[in-house]
């Protein structure tokens, strides 16, 4: 028992832990510029936790909340945390002596062997963690279960940003309809004034068919556009875990296209990684990833294992505690020989965390490339609105004039046709850059991460 004892103190004393230390990459060691592209470093991004709300729509906001409550695979996502999180707990039980307990009854039957005899034991063995590999297990599964956090968040930042897009493209389908229609109405009645001027013999019927191939054109985007809108509220019933007709009715009356802020604070490029849930998920994945290079080269060194038991036996339950009879043992084990095998686990695990590395630094990039792009996005259906707007008020004014140029006689109902042609695609071209932009600050959100809290992010566990 000395002996154990003294070994077990021993082993304690001497406990070391291999494989490297974790050490985040600095932000030096990244590619990451001071700025955004042809723009100045500004303040850290604000608002961006619940940025949905700052476009003014009431129901917009609530089928977010709506999604974020009840989407499906972020439930899913929820139970895969869940399941990381007891694999921490699973992981930190190593630490700890595992105890067992037996006991028994048996009878014996016979002339010479007619009496009860009573057994109770217990034992209990416990693994001394000498080179860390229980340490570095632990250490890894926690950031597992960090990772998994940032995972469900990042899915949460792009259940939001869908449900956003989807909404924004039902209510462009719904404007842009509304414009077919008004369209149609426009060409029954040029169709009805060129039958009317053949009837009359003041011109041909060349008129009246450029007419009716007009009017239907014009209704044959209809279709189209009821189907985008139909499409847009089918996805958002199912974000919502809803069946796919079940917002349709409640979609249905007419609302602008959601417009946005004015201006978005971007920040900096470092502000934007340390909002993205996904590059800090990519980032705990390395820090795992690390960690089992520990574990894989702790199996090249020897380990200890201890373990007693202790048990007593009687005839009756008064005499379990005359005869105690008990046992400490230690092992140490050794592999001598593997082909390599051990060694290899370590290079194999040294070159996944070269591929996490590299991994973690694509995810900084397309970050950024995806912020980039939301912001030239944003700038160019912004540009192309205030185009479409002096377009449209030109193509009014000219439809407005062959209108009554072709009803007085003035002008052919060729002329007639390309303005109003001009005012139909003036039209449209506004409501779709209107969309565009809606369109572009959701992207812009999302690039950013906005749609979750980082001051929210649990600490699920320190220390090794």
């Amino acid at each position: 028992m000395r002996f154990a004892a003294s070994l077990c103190a021993l082993a304690l004393a001497g406990c070391a832990t291999v494989g490297p230390d974790y050490r985040a990459p600095a932000a030096g060691e990244l590619p990451v510029p001071d700025s955004y592209h042809g723009r100045p470093p500004a303040t850290g991004p604000v608002g961006l936790a619940r940025w949905w709300e700052r476009f003014g729509d009431p129901m917009l906001a609530r089928l977010v909340e709506e999604a974020a409550a009840a989407n499906l695979d972020l439930a899913v996502a929820a139970a895969r945390l869940a399941q990381a999180r007891e694999s921490l707990v699973q992981a930190r039980a190593g630490r700890v002596p595992t105890v067992g307990a037996s006991g028994g009854v048996r009878r014996g039957v016979g002339d010479r062997d007619d009496r009860t005899s009573l057994d109770v034991g217990a034992d209990a063995a416990w693994e001394v963690d000498l080179f860390g590999r229980i340490a570095r297990g632990i250490e890894a599964a926690r950031a597992d279960a960090e990772g998994a956090f940032y995972d469900r968040e990042a899915l949460r930042v792009a259940v939001a940003a869908e449900v956003a897009t989807n909404y924004v493209e039902a209510r462009l389908a719904q404007e842009r309809l509304a414009l077919a229609r008004d369209s149609l109405a426009i060409a029954d009645d040029n169709l009805q004034i060129a039958q009317w001027r053949v009837q009359a013999g003041l011109v041909s019927s060349l008129d009246a068919e450029q007419a009716r191939a007009q009017r239907a054109q014009t209704a044959a985007s209809i279709p189209g556009l009821e189907s985008a809108f139909a499409s847009a509220g089918y996805r958002l019933a199912v974000l919502t875990a809803r069946p796919p007709g079940a917002l349709i009715g409640e979609l249905a009356a007419a609302r602008p296209i959601p417009a946005g802020p004015e201006d978005v604070a971007v920040g900096i490029p470092a502000d934007t990684l340390r909002q993205r849930p996904d590059v800090r998920a990519a980032e705990r994945t390395l820090a795992a990833q690390t960690a089992r290079i520990g574990v894989a080269e702790a199996q090249l060194y020897p380990g200890l294992r201890l373990g007693g038991n202790i048990g007593t036996a009687a005839f009756s339950l008064g005499g379990l505690v005359e005869a105690i009879t008990g046992a400490i043992f230690a092992g140490i084990d050794q592999t001598l020989f593997d082909g390599g095998r051990l060694r290899s686990q370590v290079r194999s695990q040294e070159a996944a965390t070269e591929a996490a590395l590299a991994s973690y630094r694509q995810s900084v990039l397309i970050a950024l490339e995806d912020v980039e792009n939301a912001l030239l996005a944003l700038d160019s259906a912004r540009a192309r609105q205030a185009q479409f707007a002096l377009a449209l008020e030109a193509a009014s004014n000219t439809a407005i004039l062959s209108r009554v140029q072709y009803r007085a006689g003035l002008t052919d109902f060729r002329a007639l046709l390309e303005a109003e042609r001009s005012l139909l695609s003036a039209r449209d071209g506004l409501a779709n850059s209107r969309g565009d932009e809606a369109l572009a600050l959701v992207r812009l959100y999302r690039a950013l991460g906005g749609g979750w809290d980082p001051a929210a992010a649990p600490a699920i566990g320190t220390g090794r």
